[in-house]
């Protein structure tokens, strides 16, 4: 079949989400014409100025015995243990990759979490959106208004942020193609990983994975020897290329939000030269002494026979909306004012932008280089259905280091590394920075301070949190999205439990130098 005659219902495949963009377009017109993204904004306006007036000390909190039951976090444990066993069994394995059992799954072990809440929990819980608030539980019977708050946490505050900006980078980079055969060599797939591995520090680890995937998938498609050179990619271009810059990774970029100064995170280059220097150096030995030697002669001879240039097409519109992504994302937050400017963006008004330059990204773009990507929705359908279980599961978990961070007893740099480092590695690294952040604000400084946090406290938690989430499939949202995509391109990926021996075997000595040297 040819493309022309493809195009048509790849058309509509495409406009389709246009029409659930314009849906959720309209709700918003109707909620801002009924003031609530404005009384959101003012909400949050207002409790940041009494908080300021107030300082740090005045912020009202709770007490360490509000703390969830320990045994609350076995959902959260279940479902991890479950994305990482389920493809193994080969009687459920099956069942497992289809998107609507991962998705029951979650739901059915978030909604355990949630009953927990409802009728078991006796003490109030924070409320993080659109204001900080506590809420009290019901002085007798079912305690709604908590179940309400952890749902309000976990899904207004962020889960639907960290969706819509994962959507948005993929869906965009998707109409992008970078087509070409190079000659799949040692250095040829280094110098790829490498320059995937700088550009996620300035279109972000998920618009530099999803831009980059297909071409090495593409530049390797001779090649037998194939699942190392995709984890290395998970490994630099997914996370540990993004800490240059806020807009590089999430957690960074809510450091920025809670006053970082946007370039602070340039200060971390020689913690980037020599991780990414490093993993790519073991890269290169690994591919150039151990794979690259077993090609068989006759792929090889292939690979160099069906060798052809680079081509970049679909750049319009889509470079300018990449653009458009950025400038979102760091302009159109409720808690800053524009700059220039006295006016705080509505809230939702940021996601509302993104998901209307998907739209223009699917209306102007070109369905046949859609196509010639293989570009679908099942990558991030994955993503969204297991994410939205972790992100309500992972509520207690994230309450008891909330309310328990400060005695855990770190100081140093170092322990404040390894410590949001092993956290991020198994819950999502935006929250557990969060976490770690604000047990180092309550901490005494012995030095210059950043955002009241130690500088070197900062640089901690900041590379714990993006480095760290290279050790699973689950430690990054781009982590599962290359894996998807791979394995829909008919590369077998290593399994959860394969793929930590590649992380425990390779990153684990890396970040211990790193520490020693750096921190």
């Amino acid at each position: 079949m040819t493309h022309a005659s493809q195009t048509p219902p790849v058309r509509g495949y495409l406009t389709g989400p246009v029409w659930g963009i314009l849906l959720i377009g309209a709700g918003y017109m109707a909620a801002l014409l009924a003031g609530w993204p404005q009384y959101g904004r003012d909400l949050l306006v207002g409790a940041q100025a009494a908080h300021d007036d107030r300082g740090h000390d005045g912020e009202a909190g709770l007490h360490a015995d509000s703390s969830p039951s320990p045994l609350t976090v076995l959902p959260f444990a279940i479902l991890l243990a479950a994305i990482a066993i389920l493809p193994l069994v080969p009687s459920l394995a099956h069942w497992w990759e289809r998107n609507s059992s991962k998705l029951l799954v979650a739901l059915s072990l978030a909604a355990i979490t949630l009953a927990y809440y409802t009728l078991f929990h006796s003490h109030p819980v924070e409320l993080h959106f659109p204001a900080h608030a506590v809420v009290a539980p019901a002085a007798s019977g079912p305690s709604w208004g908590l179940a309400q708050a952890v749902l309000t946490n976990a899904l207004l505050s962020e889960y639907v942020p960290f969706i819509v900006l994962l959507f948005a980078l993929y869906t965009i980079t998707g109409g992008v193609r970078i087509e070409g055969d190079l000659v799949a060599t040692p250095l040829v797939n280094t110098a790829f990983i490498g320059i995937g591995a700088l550009a996620a520090s300035f279109i972000g680890t998920t618009g530099a994975a999803m831009l980059l995937i297909r071409p090495l998938i593409d530049t390797n498609s001779e090649r037998r020897r194939t699942a190392h050179t995709i984890v290395f990619f998970i490994f630099l271009v997914c996370n540990c290329g993004g800490c240059l810059l806020p807009i590089g990774d999430p957690p960074l970029f809510l450091g920025y939000l809670e006053g970082v100064d946007f370039l602070w995170t340039t200060s971390l280059w020689r913690q980037w030269l020599f991780t990414n220097g490093a993993l790519l150096a073991i890269y290169w030995a690994w591919d150039t002494f151990f794979a690259y030697p077993r090609e068989a002669a006759g792929d090889i001879a292939r690979d160099e026979r069906l060798a052809s240039r680079i081509r970049i097409s679909g750049l319009w519109p889509n470079a300018a909306l990449l653009v458009g992504v950025i400038a979102a994302v760091a302009l159109f937050d409720p808690a800053k004012a524009i700059p220039g400017t006295s006016w705080h963006p509505w809230i939702f008004l940021r996601e509302i932008v993104l998901l209307g330059l998907v739209a223009i990204s699917l209306l102007l773009g070109s369905p046949a280089i859609r196509l010639k990507n293989a570009f679908g929705y099942t990558a991030i359908i994955e993503v969204a259905a297991l994410f939205i279980g972790i992100f309500i599961c992972m509520q207690p978990a994230l309450a008891l280091l909330h309310e328990h961070g400060d005695s855990l007893g770190l100081s140093s740099p170092r322990s404040f590394f390894w410590a949001t480092g092993t956290l991020s590695s198994v819950l999502d690294n935006a929250p557990t920075y969060m976490v770690f952040f604000k047990a180092a604000q309550s901490l005494p400084s012995n030095g210059v301070t950043m955002a009241d946090v130690e500088v070197g406290r900062l640089a901690g938690i900041s590379l714990g949190a993006v480095f760290l989430g290279a050790m699973t499939y689950i430690g990054n949202g781009p982590n599962f999205m290359v894996k998807a995509i791979a394995e829909q391109s008919g590369l077998k990926m290593p399994s959860f439990f394969g793929y930590m021996l590649y992380s425990f075997g390779v990153l684990l000595p890396v970040f211990a130098v790193m520490s020693y040297l750096f921190l």
